[in-house]
């Protein structure tokens, strides 16, 4: 027997009942973002690799999936450089794209390439896969959906305000409890400032974004191993252990970085996005975590994560403030803040919570014409065409065979509604509609069924 196919590892087939789901997310996301004024754009799913070397830090560039240039790509290269060459030098020669690894990048370079023809501020959004190259696991896959909005060209905090009620908005309409967590890149740097290790404030954020995953003992071994002297390591715990409401971290901040400038400003900055967001009528907790890194290299303010409080799983939603993204594209001075839901995980939250609607709340079909025979078939085709009219989804079945099997299969696609239309029926200009929910079943003019069903 022949193997069955299959796929690669860590992506995922989906079949209608998935996609019914996952388009409940995507269409919920989408008209958050419009009703705050995000206008919809897409990139290529591959990107020139210039485009996205060196933004995502080290390990992120790791994690790039790269392709092979077309035709010959072995042309020009000599077995030994084959055998001497490091993997990263090797593929950087076989290889000028990469898939995109996420859908901030591509959008600055989207920006600069068309800057002529954007009005600024441009609020834009986009919903499409991204791939990296990670170690497949529960909640974490290589090929998964973002869904981001973004605003070029204002470094107003009115935008972050925004943006966090955007993320309140559309976890209240998943009915989702979440956990919103806020920091500041210009904290951390004050940091680092303060403990006098400003040069390894990569190396610090990049180990304080893994306390949730790793604990705080192998946090201080991380920062250690990667320069940090075990005095700038002792004088981090009290900040990494902070505790207290938001006014009270913010207050201890003040006094922790007086001496620094730039951790003064990232306070403010956030103490302005908290201050503003008090009397938005948030329904979700938000709370500033000085733990809160985001490995991205590119984050230079505010910067956001979102966890759900029901399900153990990582960061649903995430996103920063960028201020000079643009100007790795030539194009310097341009701030930007965005967010991005992480719709896969979003999809396995409501699926362990149970909170997806009824397939036929998200736009399956509602109702299925029985198929009798060739004569019945044409006149429900009539009837079925009025009913698509009036904006209902609806089948005819295809095959005139036996109706066991027929209800069977509105059972299966959970249909609410079947229309029986025989000699009977046909004679009378009538329809017999079956509430296949109640069982119940009455003689109907097409005219009702529509506005039954409907």
């Amino acid at each position: 027997m022949a193997q069955k196919p299959g796929i690669p590892k860590g992506t995922r087939d989906f079949g209608p009942n998935e996609m019914a789901r996952r388009n409940y997310i995507f269409n919920t996301i989408r008209e958050v973002y419009a009703l705050y004024g995000f206008r919809q754009i897409e990139t290529p799913a591959m990107e020139n690799l210039g485009t996205l070397m060196g933004k995502y830090g080290e390990e992120g560039d790791k994690l790039l999936f790269k392709i092979l240039n077309s035709g010959n790509f072995m042309n020009g290269i000599t077995a030994q450089e084959i055998e001497e060459a490091s993997p990263a030098r090797l593929a950087a020669q076989l290889c000028d794209r990469g898939l995109r690894y996420d859908l901030t990048v591509p959008f600055a370079r989207f920006v600069v390439q068309h800057r002529e023809e954007l009005q600024l501020p441009f609020k834009r959004f986009q919903i499409q896969p991204v791939w990296r190259a990670d170690r497949p696991q529960k909640g974490r896959y290589r090929e998964f959906y973002q869904c981001d909005a973004d605003v070029v060209g204002s470094a107003s905090l009115i935008n972050e305000v925004e943006l966090m009620q955007i993320v309140d908005e559309v976890f209240t309409r998943l009915n989702i409890r979440v956990a919103i967590k806020i920091n500041n890149r210009k904290i951390l740097s004050g940091i680092a400032e303060i403990i006098g290790a400003p040069e390894k404030i990569t190396d610090i954020t990049v180990a304080i974004d893994k306390l949730d995953k790793i604990g705080l003992d192998k946090v201080n071994e991380e920062l250690q191993a990667g320069g940090l002297s075990a005095e700038a390591v002792e004088k981090l715990q009290p900040i990494l252990q902070m505790s207290g409401s938001n006014e009270e971290k913010i207050a201890t901040m003040r006094s922790v970085l007086a001496e620094s400038e730039t951790g003064l400003l990232g306070v403010d900055e956030v103490a302005f996005v908290l201050d503003a967001l008090k009397g938005s009528g948030l329904r979700n907790v938000i709370e500033l975590d000085l733990t809160l890194a985001r490995g991205l290299n590119y984050y230079t303010g505010c910067i956001f994560e979102v966890k759900a409080l029901d399900v153990q799983i990582g960061s649903i939603t995430g996103g920063g403030r960028y201020d000079n993204l643009t100007g790795i594209f030539g194009l310097p001075g341009l701030s930007g803040v965005g967010i991005s839901f992480g719709a896969d995980r979003i999809y396995d939250v409501l699926e362990q919570l149970q909170l997806f609607p009824e397939a036929s709340a998200m736009g399956g079909v509602r109702l299925l014409f029985i198929n009798f025979g060739e004569r019945e078939a044409a006149h429900c085709l009539r009837l079925a065409a009025e009913a698509r009219r009036a904006g209902i989804a609806t089948e005819v079945y295809p095959d005139s065979t036996k109706m066991k099997k027929q209800m069977s299969y509105a059972n299966a696609l959970q249909v609410p509604f079947v229309a029986l239309v025989g000699e009977t029926e046909m004679a009378e200009g009538t329809v017999t509609l079956k509430n296949m929910q109640t069982g119940e079943q009455q003689s109907v003019t097409p005219q009702q069924l529509i506005e039954i069903v409907k």
